[in-house]
């Protein structure tokens, strides 16, 4: 008897080519999903420690030429921790040596000043001869004066609102914004040792990133916004510099006392767009309340000149150089950042101007 080969069970049909593209196409969407769900977890996570990150990157990115240049002298050379921690070191010193000195010369004054506000409690502010015969305005400046400051100041309507439970409530506030202010200064210190210390190897890891996931046009986007940060922070620092210079040899000229100290503050000032006249108009009324009206109106109006050329066309063209931006973008990227972002925004406004204006060449190229 001839046996018979078992029954082979048959083949199951091949997967149709439509179908496996169709679960491909839903895997991806899936894996699509849960990475954006996992990158705004940890976001959401970090979120208090954003702004640190972003100080840090800001003060990273201005820095990185100067870090590339001096990690190839023979000291640093492949010392990348004893480079990190001097340049980390360096930034605390400009930010801490200022505000110490600063503070120094508040203590200094404080007695003084302590002096002068219980003799005006008692007796007022006298009024400058000058207000009575100013041709416009005269009379209700003189009886706004006489009914606010030229009594003492403890029974004055002025001051009224000025009782204790203010007092100690602006004081808890301040306290608070100023340990904020501490907390987020130390972390990002911190961050910027780890990112000098990466070095090299981080930005060549975000450049690889960034061709991976956008192409070569992404990563010269990505390069070009560093340029735009960079060039906002010469910017910012130049012109800023610049501006505590000139109103310090003013200060100096109508006899303003402490005025290399006053011009220091007015360049930190100066740093951050329209900030400049809050200092120098401050230092004109003090010199009004002496009596000298001539120097007042001297630095006010010099102040005045000097801020509009620098905020309006130096500053602008400083950075629209660097980052080939053409004026009016510049500006409105810095005070659009700033007003949207906060003081940060100062430098993510003109990176974001610099994405709008590639993705507008590229469109009409």
């Amino acid at each position: 008897m001839i046996s018979r080969p078992p029954s082979v069970p048959p083949a199951s049909p091949a997967t149709p080519p439509a179908a496996a593209a169709e679960a491909v196409a839903k895997q991806k969407a899936a894996s699509i999903a849960l990475y954006i769900g996992l990158v705004l977890l940890a976001l959401w996570v970090v979120r208090d420690f954003i702004v640190v990150a972003a100080w840090s990157g800001v003060a990273a990115i201005a820095l990185w030429p100067l870090l590339h240049k001096v990690a190839r002298s023979r000291w640093f050379s492949g010392r990348p921790t004893l480079l990190a921690a001097v340049f980390t070191l360096l930034i605390a010193l400009l930010v801490l040596l200022p505000l110490g000195l600063g503070i120094a010369q508040a203590l200094h004054e404080a007695h003084e000043l302590n002096d002068w506000f219980r003799s005006v409690q008692q007796n007022g502010i006298a009024m400058p001869g000058f207000l009575e015969r100013l041709p416009f305005g005269g009379q209700q400046i003189s009886a706004w004066w006489q009914a606010n400051l030229a009594q003492p100041l403890r029974d004055s309507a002025a001051m009224k609102g000025l009782h204790g439970g203010t007092v100690m409530t602006l004081g808890r506030r301040f306290g608070a914004r100023a340990a904020h202010a501490a907390m987020v200064f130390a972390f990002m210190l911190i961050t910027l040792f780890v990112i000098f210390q990466a070095g090299p190897r981080l930005s060549g890891a975000l450049l690889r990133a960034a061709r991976r996931g956008f192409g070569d046009n992404g990563a010269e986007l990505v390069q070009r916004m560093a340029i735009a940060v960079r060039g906002t922070v010469s910017g910012l620092i130049v012109v800023g510099a610049g501006e505590g210079a000139l109103l310090g040899i003013a200060y100096f000229a109508t006899g303003m006392p402490h005025a290399a100290l006053l011009g220091l503050v007015t360049a930190i000032a100066a740093m951050l767009p329209f900030c400049a006249p809050i200092v120098f108009c401050l230092a004109a009324l003090w010199l009004l309340t002496q009596g000298s009206l001539a120097a007042a109106v001297g630095l006010a109006v010099f102040g005045a000149v000097v801020v509009f050329i620098a905020e309006h066309f130096v500053r602008p063209v400083l950075i629209g150089n660097s980052t080939r931006l053409p004026f009016l973008l510049v500006l409105f990227g810095i005070l659009g950042g700033a007003e949207t972002f906060g003081l940060i925004g100062i430098f993510i406004g003109p990176a974001l101007m610099t994405v709008l204006m590639v993705l507008w060449t590229d469109l009409v190229r």
